[in-house]
Parts: C-alpha cells; structure tokens; sequence
C-alpha cells in the first residue's frame, strides 16, 4: 500500500515534514476554507500542492470534497452545488489529483462526545459515550420527540448522566458534537443544529439513499471523463444520530450503492474504525467483497463497550480493538497483488494510519484532535510492519 498522511494545511501542528519523517510516502488534505457548495479555485489547488511539495511529499488523495446538505436533501441550489462538484473535480484533475474521497453524512461527520478522553495508560483518545449522547440529544439540544427514539432504558441512563453533568461537561458536549468537518473552522451552535435538523424533516433512509444515488449518477460520469476515482466514507459511528438516516453504516448498504452505479471509478473509503464500530460488520470479509472497488483505505480500531447497536467504544491502539487488521491487511495486499499482474495503474492502494491517541509530546502539542504526531507514527509503523511481514516471499503476498 501507499502510506499517506492526513495534514490540514498551514494551520496543522503536524507539519508536512513531520510526516515525512514519520514514513509517509504521500498527503491527503483538502481546501477546507472554501465553503461547501464553491468551485475549488485553481490557484488555490495549486498553492496546497507547493505547500506540500515544499515540506518533502506529494498531494494524493482529497479528503473531503463536501457534499451540501442541499445535496443530500435535494433543495435549494443542490443543481448548482453539483455543476460546482463536476468542476472541481475537473480542476483536481489537471493538477494530477486521481482520488477524491466524500461522505453523506447528515449534518454531521464524524461525531465524539469526548475528544481527549483518558485510556488505561494515560493516553488521550476520542470517545462516544452512548448515554451522553443521548444526555446532549434530550436534555441540552432538547430536540422535539428525542425521547421517543430511545429504549427506556438508554433513556434513563442519559437522564442520571446528565444529572451529574457540570456546566463545562455540558459546554464541551455541545462543541464536540456540534462541529463541523475536521480541519475546517466551521460547526454549529444548538440554534443552528436545530434549524438545520429541520431542513432534514420527513426524509427517510430509503429517500436518502435515492439522493445518494441520484448525486452519483450525475457526478460519476464526469469522475470517469477526468480520470478521478470517488470513494465513499463510511458514516461514524455507523447508525442513526439525531433522529438522521445514515445510509453507510454497513456492507449491504455499500452493496446497495454500487450495485447502482455500477463503475469503477465509483468506489469505496474502506474506515475500520468507522465500520468497526459496529460488532456485525466484518470488516475482512468487506475488504474481500468490495476488494476491487476500494479506492482508498483508513486503518484504526475501536473498542466497543457492548456488542449493540448502537454502542459506546472509544479509538484504541491500531492493533488492539475488534478489528482484526492482520486479516484486513493480508486482503488489502492480494488484491493490489491482482491489480499488479491485470495491469492496472492503480495498483498500490493508497492507506493511512487513521487518527490515533495522543502520547509522549502530543499531550502538550495540541493538534487537531484524533491526529497527533506520535500516535499516528506508532500506528503507521505497527501498520507498516504487519504489511512488511505479509509481504514477506514466504507467505506469498509480496
């Protein structure tokens, strides 16, 4: 695999260099100062790949090219924010960009309810807490009918949480599951949350999964026409959230998807972590069945408190956690084995080591939450060296 690195431009505590020097062969990053709905300006593609140039490394994957919540809905100016799609698309393209990576998510990426919580051995993690979340959707967001979304049980949990919640712990809940992309200085205040919420009133899985299809039937043709691969992230965590469908939480919804827009270019962001969050998906046998449609792959682990849907989990060491990622690494290898002796360029997959808990000097670096310096160089190289022994002749995976 091709080992990149997620950086988020000149406002990263990570540099560029940092991640060269940790072993990263590549970047992923994205403009997240353009707002959602905008044409990428060529000017700035071209400054972001100097910026990366500069620091050692190449730009190549785009994490994310935001799809607006018109998109997702269908209102408002959603026509015009896809001619906007179709022609960055088009300008990434003739900078040298081949993968551009999306979600279709609700409102919201992906949501923790804490993001530096303390694990066994005073490590920082992020976390989801399943009862505090529901504390922050009926107590502190007070969104209409939230109650009635949850078993009593779950209910009365959140309820007891939420007694005991400080008015800190009740602020840090509202900015931690209110903001926006990671990397952008966007996010919502409860008002908005509120309001935006609204916009998705009435609108079912199966309508959202419709839309989906509909935002791909217009785009794909273009990603084939410029040479980009698109690749759908998973949602995270992987079920319902605020009363919102998520229509990518597991393989039968990826099946769904590019069963109907059925073309190679229309691929798949396999996440483990995201994925893995639910104790149904399994994660060797998605990598397996979707090997040739898998564009583009995000390595971590959770550990999950329960087996249920939904549950709480926090983001564990890269080889800890419910994922077997030898067994997710060994089909990652044979199928770019596969690609090489079919002749396809895109042979080597590009792979990052996702997130990551904050250790040694990261506790005092401050970046962006989930994507510490030394965390993510650990888990690169436990990553780097599972690949390394599958590799080996003697297991015929080389």
């Amino acid at each position: 695999m091709k080992h990149t690195w997620r950086w988020f431009g000149p406002i990263d505590k990570v540099t560029v260099r940092d991640a060269a020097q940790a072993g990263a062969e590549g970047i992923v990053s994205a403009l997240h100062h353009i707002p959602t709905g905008a044409v990428w300006p060529k000017d700035e593609i071209d400054r972001r790949h100097q910026e990366i140039k500069a620091g050692g490394l190449v730009w190549d994957v785009v994490e994310s090219v935001p799809v607006s919540e018109d998109i997702k809905t269908q209102k408002g100016d959603w026509r015009a924010h896809i001619g906007a799609w179709h022609e960055t698309l088009r300008r990434l393209s003739q900078s040298g960009i081949r993968k551009v990576c999306y979600n279709f998510m609700p409102i919201l990426d992906w949501t923790r309810t804490d993001l530096r919580w303390e694990t066994r051995h005073g490590a920082k993690a992020m976390r989801f807490d399943l009862a505090d979340f529901i504390a922050f959707d009926i107590h502190i967001l007070r969104r209409p009918g939230a109650a009635e979304d949850y078993p009593q049980g779950l209910a009365e949990a959140a309820a007891r949480n939420f007694s005991q919640m400080t008015d800190e712990k009740i602020a840090a809940l509202g900015r931690n599951i209110g903001a926006g992309l990671p990397g952008s200085a966007d996010g919502y205040s409860l008002d908005q949350l509120l309001e935006k919420l609204r916009s998705y009133h009435g609108l079912e899985a199966a309508r959202l999964k419709s839309n989906l299809i509909d935002f791909l039937s217009e785009v794909v043709p273009v990603a084939e026409e410029v040479g980009i691969n698109i690749c759908a992230h998973p949602d995270d965590p992987p079920w319902p959230l605020l009363g919102l469908p998520r229509i990518l939480s597991t393989e039968q919804d990826y099946g769904h998807m590019l069963s109907h827009v059925d073309s190679q270019v229309n691929g798949v962001t396999l996440c483990t972590g995201s994925l893995g969050a639910r104790h149904d998906n399994d994660l060797a046998a998605f990598a397996e069945r979707f090997a040739s449609r898998i564009h583009f792959v995000h390595l971590r682990n959770v550990t999950r408190d329960t087996d249920s849907v939904p549950c709480s989990f926090f983001e564990d060491e890269h080889l800890e956690g419910g994922t077997d990622m030898v067994a997710v690494i060994a089909a990652l290898l044979k199928e770019e084995r596969r690609r090489k002796e079919t002749g396809r360029e895109d042979h080597r997959i590009p792979m990052r080591p996702d997130h990551g808990q904050e250790i040694l000097d990261d506790l005092s670096r401050g970046a962006q939450p989930g994507y510490p310096a030394i965390g993510r160089l650990k888990g690169l190289a436990e990553l780097r060296g599972i690949e390394r022994a599958l590799s080996h002749t003697r297991f015929g995976l080389n």
